[in-house]
């Protein structure tokens, strides 16, 4: 028991540090379990004892929890409304790459059918737990590319459900292959009509009741008791946990709960996830992996590059080339759902042990290289095309006497909407790639990137513009653009928005031609409308 508490204690002080350390430089937490892993696997000699066994079914209840948040997610409203981009280019994503990799590995690597079959399907599948987040933070989650890379990540969600269901009839060695999809199809509808039946209802009631309860500890038993028993249902039926967990969530999507219940369990999922990827790392062997490095690296590239230029045909069918090159950029790594495969694969014999930790390896490899990939994705892609919007690669603008904008919040389209009312010319120059977007539907011209590069300050010929307004928010942002703006046109006239008297004298040693204090301004208006 003491020692248990001990490697309890190690490996959550040294994931913490870990994470706390990746996250400086944007790398996905999960690198930080799977590094945990592989160390505290090498320190207590983990691989082959029971506590590696009783750690597995611990992880495994973290996909479960990851795929009924995935389910709550997957409303019929949302999949009907996006059923285009979701099905079409899902499907073709999924199957052109799995056809591709299959064709690989059965012919250029000589493993057989089988497993050839489960290595295609899994390496198709992109990581939905590091891109997602990122498409969130960074505000391109609206954009065309972000759109399209978000449909495909739900497809390739839902797809993961049959893939698991083949690979639990494919262990049964006796079966045909035409038995086996056979079997497939039809268990799974059984299971999925019975969920949205019987299943709807007594999911209702418990959400119902326990609601009316007002006590959140019911609440949220009630939650776990419907995705622990969905589970054992399926699993009991002869399917994976994940599937009586996804259509659990997809049932309570329906319902006025799905927002909460999402909410309440988000931590424990995530900690049951932290326990599934230290599962991964602690079934990593490193001297093989230094031996086979080489390897599995060529393996990769080659991977990531099949992957890569499948996405970008599938979505240049009807989108443009910059958005093309982007999706294939965010969505060419390998996700995390092949460690489940991998895992559950191994366990049915249906890939050789060796052969597991080599995917294995090429899948912690691919989700340590994806963070700095999609933290560059503009850079990466300007090196194949010109964005249209940027303003760093843009003809420098013919004109003069013009007005600059600098930030496209709510005080930004305010300024933009009574420039235009005064035929003022004038440019949008924003870092938020949403506003830029927004403001070019609008029918202004805006420009992505930042004031105080060089490459900017020269496109946008400041030193021959007649004023430069500055809405952004934050002190430090409009120090350094200030600062840059003035080193480079030293009469350049600026007009700052100042929230705070202490951000005016902050910015006072400066040659800025004019503040706008936004309160005092405000105050005098309300005075003036007052006395009127």
């Amino acid at each position: 028991m003491d020692s248990i508490l001990v490697i309890l204690v190690i490996s959550l002080t040294l994931a913490s540090v870990l994470n706390i350390v990746l996250t400086k430089f944007s790398i996905s937490h999960i690198i930080g379990y799977i590094i945990t892993g592989t160390i505290i696997s090498n320190m207590f000699n983990f691989n082959g004892n029971s506590n590696s066994n009783s750690l597995d079914l611990i992880g495994e209840f973290g996909i479960v929890f990851l795929m009924f948040t995935i389910g709550l997610e997957m409303s019929f409203s949302k999949l009907k409304r996006m059923k285009e981009l979701i099905f079409i280019n899902g499907f073709m994503q999924v199957g052109l790459c799995s056809l591709c990799i299959f064709l690989l590995s059965f012919y250029a690597f000589s493993i057989e059918a089988t497993s050839s079959l489960i290595i295609a399907l899994a390496f198709s599948l992109s990581s939905t737990a590091i891109v997602l987040p990122y498409l969130k933070r960074s505000k391109d989650i609206v954009t065309p590319y972000g759109e399209k890379s978000v449909a495909i990540l739900v497809f390739q969600d839902l797809a993961v459900i049959p893939i698991l269901l083949l690979m639990n009839f494919l262990s049964d060695n006796e079966l045909p292959l035409s038995e086996i999809l056979f079997k497939t199809a039809m268990y799974g509808a059984l299971i999925i009509v019975f969920m949205f039946t019987l299943g709807k209802k007594i999911i209702g009631w418990l959400l119902h009741f326990s609601s009316d309860a007002k006590m959140e500890e019911l609440f949220l038993g009630s939650v776990f008791t419907i995705v622990i028993g969905a589970s054992l249902i399926a699993h009991e039926l002869g399917f994976t946990y994940s599937l009586g967990a996804f259509i659990a969530g997809m049932i309570i999507a329906e319902t006025k709960f799905h927002i909460k219940v999402e909410s309440d369990i988000s931590s424990y999922k995530d900690l049951l996830l932290g326990a599934f990827f230290f599962s991964i790392g602690a079934k990593i062997d490193v001297a093989y992996f230094m031996s086979h490095f080489y390897i599995v690296l060529l393996v990769l590239v080659l991977l990531m590059s099949i992957k890569a230029l499948m996405i970008y045909f599938v979505i240049k069918r009807q989108s443009n080339r910059s958005d093309s090159i982007k999706s294939a950029i965010a969505l060419c790594q390998i996700g995390e759902f092949s460690f489940v495969i991998f895992t559950l694969a191994s366990k049915q014999n249906l890939i050789p042990d060796e052969l597991g930790n080599t995917l294995i390896l090429i899948t912690v490899l691919s989700m340590i290289i994806t963070p700095f990939m999609i933290n560059n994705i503009y850079k990466i892609a300007a090196l194949f095309v010109v964005e249209f919007f940027e303003s760093d690669k843009i003809t420098p603008v013919k004109s003069k006497d013009h007005t600059i904008v600098c930030g496209y919040d709510i005080l930004g389209r305010i300024v933009a909407k009574e420039l235009e009312k005064k035929g003022v010319n004038f440019f949008i120059i924003s870092d938020n790639l949403q506003h830029v977007l927004l403001a070019r539907k609008r029918g202004f011209n805006a420009y992505f990137g930042h004031l105080d590069r060089l490459p900017v300050l020269t496109s946008l010929k400041v030193e021959q513009s007649k004023s430069i307004i500055i809405t952004v928010n934050t002190l430090k942002n409009k120090q350094i653009i200030c600062e840059a703006v003035l080193n480079y046109s030293p009469n350049a006239n600026l007009i700052v928005k100042v929230n705070t008297f202490e951000e005016k004298r902050a910015l006072a040693g400066l040659n800025i031609k004019s503040f706008v204090h936004a309160r005092h301004e405000t105050a005098m208006l309300l005075v003036k409308q007052s006395i009127s």
